[in-house]
């Protein structure tokens, strides 16, 4: 009876004792630190990891680890894991095992900015270095989680995830989607006062514009208002990239009537003001801009109501060799157009081409539209006497004895040069300006067989100087070799070659030296060989006038079927 007694009362003790709560307490904090003290030892593991590897032994230990850190709810522990995905991402050489990926979405769910700032960071080092299939994050849910972080209040955190989509969007699957989803959280951003995360949507327009496909996206849902708004940033690294966005818009012809309907013409406007910025590569930019748009005759019209000649006059007087590129490239443009020639001429374009054409002999770009630009501007009157007072033949001239030049370089050059020679003015200037070295260039390059028409238009400038004592002087060194690409264009079947050739010869024996060389040479033997074609044509036409078609027709009759 008294151990039954003693035994209930002991079992009332340990009832009552299980219920206190200073028990309690101790209990939980004991697993507590139990699971603080786990947390650790596998922080000392990654730790050790490190410590003996640059990279690690991405084995399952090292997975476990990561995986008990991310899933943590100590931030301390969670920016551990997201540091060593950071350091992992600048040093993994080899692509990322698929079960490391899924720590990736703990973390980047968490709710703590440092955590967030780092993997986001470590996943785009992971996808610039095409560590981790772009395909397999995005199965893996972890474009959502980024986007969320274009809503963050840290300029940090905005600009990584900026960078995510970009790279995401850059795999053809699923790119619509990508794009659809993150174009106006892009938009959003861009209109940001931060002057970095402003810069870094800019710069993920401007790479999701180098797609057919994420820029027709962009301009239904109404990307090109914004990029035109950001030509007016006070950043010169938005001003760049929106411009070079609209360059690559302007690029697609169907995408120019949202470009036209902003009204007053605020994007030349803009594009004008932006030519004239001190940064050089966007004044290019803008240069580059505008002549892509000017391939639209509507555009065009627009841009000849407003002033372009100021800002293009200051480009073209410009140090800096991209600049006057871009703005030589725009005149070419411009000057195509048989409405733009006069007022282009009135405000002395022609004098800083020829000024061009000296100071960059050896610019492939500005002398090959400069030389357009010649052509197109002296096709009046007006635009002649221009040339014949700037410095645009003798520039010209130049050029064809710089030995960096190439040959379609040349060919552009000459093209110009027998183009002017066709008005007596400037034929009769060219000849009198003309030096022995520039002679020789044009005697070396009419000998090109390998490129005809080159061949053919330095021959045809020589075939159109002025015959006079000083031009035949020039040329009597190089009468043998002038024989030898006559002889050459009076063999080839080509008509305007042969043209050429008895054009030439008829100017060069009013000299006694050539007609005495002319005399028995080969040269002699085939132009008879040629009159004599000539002849057996003329009479095999002569006896076609003389049949009729009522002749004709039992012929045609008997050959029908």
């Amino acid at each position: 009876m008294i151990c039954t007694e003693f035994e209930q009362k002991l079992n009332d003790f340990f009832r009552e004792l299980a219920q206190c709560t200073c028990l309690r307490r101790a209990t939980s904090e004991s697993f507590q630190r139990k699971k603080e003290w786990q947390m650790y030892r596998e922080l000392s593991l990654l730790n050790h990891l490190y410590t003996d590897h640059e990279t690690p032994v991405l084995n399952q230990q090292y997975l476990h680890a990561l995986n008990r850190l991310a899933a943590s709810e100590n931030c301390d522990l969670q920016r551990t894991a997201a540091m060593h995905y950071l350091y992992l991402s600048h040093h993994l050489e080899s692509p990322l095992p698929v079960a490391l990926l899924e720590p990736f979405m703990a973390l980047l769910l968490s709710t703590d900015l440092d955590v967030q700032k780092s993997i986001c960071l470590s996943l785009v080092n992971l996808l610039v270095k095409n560590n981790v299939c772009k395909e397999l994050v995005f199965e893996m849910g972890m474009l959502e989680p980024v986007l969320e972080m274009f809503q963050s209040g840290d300029p940090t955190v905005q600009c990584h995830s900026c960078a995510c989509l970009v790279m995401l969007a850059s795999s053809e699957s699923n790119k619509e989607v990508i794009v659809s989803d993150g174009v106006i959280p892009l938009l959003v951003l861009a209109k940001s006062y931060d002057p970095q995360v402003q810069q870094s949507a800019a710069w993920a327009l401007l790479n999701l514009t180098q797609s057919d496909c994420s820029t027709r996206v962009l301009c239904q849902i109404g990307a090109i208002p914004v990029l035109v708004l950001l030509l007016q940033s006070s950043d010169s690294e938005v001003q760049f990239y929106s411009c070079s966005a609209l360059c690559n818009i302007a690029a697609v012809r169907e995408h120019h009537a949202k470009l036209l309907c902003i009204g007053d013409h605020f994007l030349l406007k803009s594009l004008l003001t932006l030519m004239s910025s001190s940064v050089h590569k966007n004044a290019s930019q803008a240069c580059r801009c505008l002549q892509i748009l000017c391939r639209n005759v509507l555009i065009l019209e627009q841009l000849m109501e407003l002033d372009c000649a100021p800002p293009l006059k200051t480009l073209l007087s410009s140090s800096d060799l991209a600049c006057t590129a871009a703005a030589v490239t725009l005149l070419s443009t411009l000057s195509a157009r048989p409405e733009m020639n006069e007022p282009l001429v009135n405000e002395g374009l022609l004098d800083l081409i020829g000024q061009l054409l000296h100071h960059h002999r050896s610019s492939s770009d500005i002398i090959a539209h400069g030389s357009n630009t010649i052509t197109n501007l002296c096709s009046s009157r007006v635009g002649q006497q221009a040339v014949l007072e700037s410095r645009c033949l003798s520039g010209l001239l130049q050029v064809l004895v710089s030995p960096v030049n190439s040959e379609r370089t040349l060919l552009r050059v000459t093209s110009c040069l027998h183009h002017l020679m066709t008005w007596d003015p400037l034929q009769s200037y060219l000849s009198t300006i003309i030096t022995s070295e520039q002679v020789s260039g044009l005697v070396k390059l009419s000998g090109q067989n390998g490129n005809l028409q080159l061949s053919h238009n330095s021959a045809a400038i020589i075939s159109k100087l002025t015959m006079n004592g000083e031009v035949i002087q020039l040329l009597r060194p190089h009468y043998p070799a002038v024989s030898e690409y006559l002889l050459i264009f009076l063999k080839n079947q080509e008509v305007k070659f042969q043209q050429l050739g008895i054009t030439t010869l008829c100017h060069l024996m009013k000299d006694g030296e050539f007609l005495t060389l002319f005399a028995g040479s080969e040269m002699e033997t085939q132009l008879l060989r040629l009159q004599e074609q000539t002849e057996q044509m003329r009479r095999l036409l002569q006896m076609t006038q003389l049949l009729s078609p009522s002749s004709l027709e039992p012929l045609l009759t008997q050959y029908k079927y």
